[in-house]
């Protein structure tokens, strides 16, 4: 039985991480990349330099002790830091916003590109796992396990007992699977794309400050920056891809300067390649995939964004796609490693729990865009934090259960719903008993008592 031969078609960090787990349990792995190896320092310009690390992405790093060496580089953030702006070209005072009740819980901020290399460079070091790069999937046959792939070299055929995707949001995987079998498949993109920016050290210092994300909300667009082990900050933006603030509306140096001095007037002195960055960085899409099935014939199996890719807005891209590995890892354990068995199991395991955070991805979204900078939102946040330190265990935010725990995030879903629907109640009674006393007080008044 373990002497099968598994493929993961994607050596990102699913699937390097995912290898791992397999190697562990006496597979022979093959590896499949389409881009060159990454350890030879070869990055796609403009592709996402760094992600937040939370609890669900820590806990799979736990289980084959890379969470030591990882978390070496991480930069933990405690909370947002709100830029916001009172007038056009006026930046007004940066205001901090806690993650957790306790102000001490982190989300880490991690270098892409060293936790890919830290994961392929551990999954190659285990016995039985090789790789194969500049290989770009263009056959599949569920049913057989055949592949071809198309190679500097020419097209070249190779064989495994099980395929699995972990090729990301164009998936190769799935687009197979769509060609040669029952699969149905629809991509959500929204109408906004993102690009990324830098703002450099300053003296060999931070330039803001490290232990938080930095948002700046605009309304219909924004801004966010996380730090960097160089001391630099990675800066995305999130616009609209139509309208007047549109990426496409800018179209030069003068026009990019003058929209940054008007809306991001505190970035502009930080940023000194602003205008440079802004033109060579290509404009990236955002989209929820979704398809059905993620299996088929026991033999070709796809996991994270290959099944299930998500916008980024709640930092759980990569922190859900280690919980799918660590769920197949769990199946695979309880079905004796049969994969007829294990590969329907794990989707029917993990599909309301993606579906969930997908849901929840671009709810965070709006929050992120359009309330974070409101004061209400802010006295909001404050009174939930409260509510965590008085009923502990007992109220817990979304916040804390989707970046802080393992909760499923189809029960996280459901907790957040009740609390909400007791919490409404809750200042239902209020209302009515301020009224009875508002009214009990008049009538005193009135009577003379």
């Amino acid at each position: 039985m373990k002497g099968k031969q598994i493929a993961v078609v994607g050596a990102g960090l699913a699937g390097c991480l995912l290898a791992c787990f397999l190697a562990r349990r006496g597979y022979t792995v093959h590896l499949y990349e389409r881009r060159p190896d990454p350890r030879t320092g070869k990055v796609e310009r403009g592709r996402s330099i760094n992600l937040a690390l939370s609890e669900r992405g820590l806990d799979a790093l736990r289980r084959i002790g890379l969470d030591t060496t990882v978390m070496a580089d991480a930069l933990p953030m405690r909370g947002r830091m709100i830029h916001p702006v009172t007038a056009p070209g006026v930046a007004g005072e940066p205001a901090f916003q806690a993650y957790s009740s306790d102000g001490e819980r982190a989300i880490n901020s991690i270098s892409r590109g060293n936790l890919n290399n830290a994961l392929l460079t551990a999954a190659t070091a285990l016995p039985g796992v090789s790789a194969s790069f500049d290989h770009r999937l263009v056959g599949l046959d569920p049913k057989t396990g055949e592949m071809q792939f198309d190679t500097p070299a020419g097209r070249v055929t190779a064989q495994a007992d099980v395929v699995l995707g972990t090729d990301g949001f164009s998936s190769a995987v799935r687009g197979q699977l769509l060609e040669h079998t029952g699969l149905t498949e629809s991509l959500d993109f929204l109408d906004y794309g993102y690009k990324e920016l830098t703002i450099p050290a300053r003296g060999g210092e931070f330039a803001l400050d490290p232990g938080a994300l930095h948002i700046w909300p605009r309304g219909s667009s924004m801004m966010i920056a996380l730090p960097n082990p160089d001391r630099s900050f990675t800066c995305t933006l999130f616009w609209p891809t139509g309208g007047t603030s549109a990426f496409a509306s800018l179209t030069s140096p003068a026009a990019i300067r003058r929209h940054f001095v008007e809306h991001y007037p505190d970035v502009v002195e930080l940023a000194p390649n602003l205008v440079e960055d802004y033109l060579l960085n290509p404009v990236g899409v955002l989209g929820t995939v979704r398809c059905e099935p993620w299996q088929a014939y026991g033999r070709v199996g796809l996991l994270g964004d290959a099944a299930h890719a998500i916008v980024p807005f709640y930092g759980q891209g990569a922190n859900c796609a280690f919980e799918d590995v660590v769920e197949l890892d769990r199946v695979l354990d309880e079905t004796g490693d049969d994969w007829d068995r294990a590969l329907p199991e794990f989707e029917a395991r993990r599909r309301a729990n993606t579906e969930a955070i997908a849901q929840m991805a671009l709810a965070n979204f709006v929050e992120m865009r359009d309330k974070v900078a409101s004061p209400v939102f802010a006295m909001q946040k404050k009174v939930e934090h409260a509510l965590e330190r008085a009923l502990p265990g007992k109220y817990v935010s979304r916040y804390e259960l989707v970046s802080f725990s393992t909760t499923p995030y189809a029960q996280v879903q459901r907790r957040v719903r009740r609390q909400q629907r007791l919490l409404g109640a809750a200042a239902g009674v209020a209302v009515v008993a301020l009224g009875a006393i508002g009214a009990a007080l008049a009538w005193r008044k009135g009577s003379g008592a």
